[in-house]
């Protein structure tokens, strides 16, 4: 029998860790839990940080916004910290999974995971997400393209855990999240995009930048293309420019769900859906 602990706070958390160092750390489960009734990971113990109060906060932190690695997709989208300051999370966040696993499924799990597939990653990229991180006497923070480092591949030192992520303020005009799967609910991405920005009155851009999940081994961004766009309207020609771009830095592979091909139609063509 698997031993489970389920500690309140991080003061409860770090002795219990240190006792039990082959334990491994959830919060919601979704991924760890079916890969080990799958017998693909046997932990020693388990310990679930879903009660750990510092993990789970939704709050403003002077001009940022601190989202905790335990808070659930569900909490996440019921908080108007996220629906009105990032929508394009926001949107995000409702394309993953069904109610059941947005109700357990966790913002932590999804970074520490680091599936190129991962929904939420993109738009992290686009808004410049800081993925914070603690120890026993210590705080880390990574910019999230840092952070993910490869498909399962993260910068978490031992001892360390995600605490959450830091938003920094927007007045971006301009948010958008768009997923493509092979079926219109409970689809793992075939392609994904992700663009944060702000556009002039005029509908120039001024400021913009892009993420593409789904084709590569990390988020794929593309500074040419958003230097493309740079001062320009979201025409279908100035759209269909910067696709190109961005499918040089596409590196897309050929899977079960989807051929390279098709993926990287899906990088130029999702941009083409921001033409008014």
């Amino acid at each position: 029998m698997t031993r489970v602990w389920l500690p309140s706070s991080l003061e409860e958390l770090w002795p219990l860790w240190a006792e039990n160092p082959g334990a491994a750390l959830y919060a919601g489960g979704t991924d760890l839990l079916v890969r080990r009734r799958a017998g693909l990971v046997r932990p020693e113990a388990l310990i679930c940080l879903e009660r750990v109060a510092e993990l789970g906060r939704i709050e403003p932190d002077g001009p940022e916004v601190f989202l905790g690695a335990a808070a659930s997709f569900s909490r996440l989208l019921s908080s108007p910290l996220v629906t009105e300051k990032y929508p394009v999370l926001a949107a995000a966040l409702q394309r993953i999974g069904s109610p059941q696993v947005r109700h357990m499924g966790t913002l932590g799990g999804n970074l520490v995971t680091a599936s190129p597939a991962g929904d939420s990653l993109p738009p992290l990229y686009t808004l410049d997400a800081v993925v914070e991180l603690v120890a026993v006497g210590a705080t880390r923070r990574v910019p999230i393209a840092e952070f993910i480092q490869g498909p399962g591949q993260v910068d978490l030192r031992p001892g360390e855990l995600v605490s959450g992520v830091r938003l920094p303020a927007t007045d971006g005009n301009l948010q958008h999240f768009e997923k493509v799967g092979s079926r219109a609910a409970l689809a793992i991405s075939i392609a994904s995009l992700a663009v944060a920005g702000r556009l002039s009155d005029q509908g120039e851009v001024l400021q913009i930048k892009l993420a593409w999940g789904s084709v590569g081994p990390t988020v794929v961004c593309a500074p040419a293309a958003e230097a493309a766009l740079q001062g320009k309207k979201l025409t279908p020609e100035t759209l269909a420019a910067a696709g190109e771009l961005a499918q040089q830095a596409a590196s897309p592979i050929d899977d079960l769900r989807a051929s390279r091909e098709y993926r990287l139609a899906l990088v130029k063509n999702l941009l083409l859906r921001l033409a008014p």
